[in-house]
């Protein structure tokens, strides 16, 4: 298991061994003892989402959920290709409002660790992506949120395209209007 930690302190880019062969591959994708003999030790995950992205330059972010129940998130790619963003929003952070991000594929296998007290978003690179990601807090609808997905001064792989958003992410404010539920040091 190959681990690299990103620009963004927390952030970390997770690619997990293949074995293959003429019928394919396997792959742990999630293993705790692995991590720590990386170095790595991850919270606890409590729930595992999958979702589906039918349209290429479908954009889903960038969204959060809020104390006390904040959520870190490992996100891999099951099937296609997506530009994934990890955003630190942690008030007093040196790296407040910078931003990373990495081409998860199914070809790639690679991961992203998201942690809590950044926002989270990716961009579809093909057409019928899967995103299947671990979270570290179960899904809280009053401590969920989003912040607008083109405030951040991201540079998204597909410009000039207008992209699919949901109403949520259409209404979310913009970075410099919004105020972030956390605080450096906490996360």
């Amino acid at each position: 298991m190959q681990v690299e930690q990103v620009d963004l302190p927390g952030v970390l880019r997770i690619t997990p061994a293949r074995f293959g062969d003429h019928r394919g591959f396997f792959s742990e994708s999630w293993n705790k003892t692995r991590l720590i003999e990386a170095g790595v030790d991850l919270p606890e995950f409590v729930q595992d989402n999958h979702s589906l992205s039918r349209e290429v330059g479908t954009v889903r972010g960038l969204h959060y959920q809020s104390p006390p129940h904040a959520q870190g998130k490992l996100v891999r790619c099951g099937r296609g290709a997506i530009f994934d963003v990890a955003v630190d929003v942690r008030r007093n952070s040196p790296t407040y409002g910078q931003w990373y991000g990495a081409e998860l594929s199914f070809e790639n296998g690679v991961q992203l660790w998201v942690p809590a007290g950044f926002l989270h978003g990716f961009m579809t690179l093909q057409e019928d992506s899967e995103i299947i990601y671990k979270c570290t807090d179960h899904y809280a609808p009053d401590c969920d949120g989003a912040v607008r997905w083109d405030s951040v001064g991201i540079d998204w792989p597909l410009a000039g395209i207008t992209p699919v958003l949901s109403d949520k992410d259409i209404a979310a404010p913009a970075l410099a209007e919004w105020h972030s539920p956390f605080e450096f040091g906490d996360y």
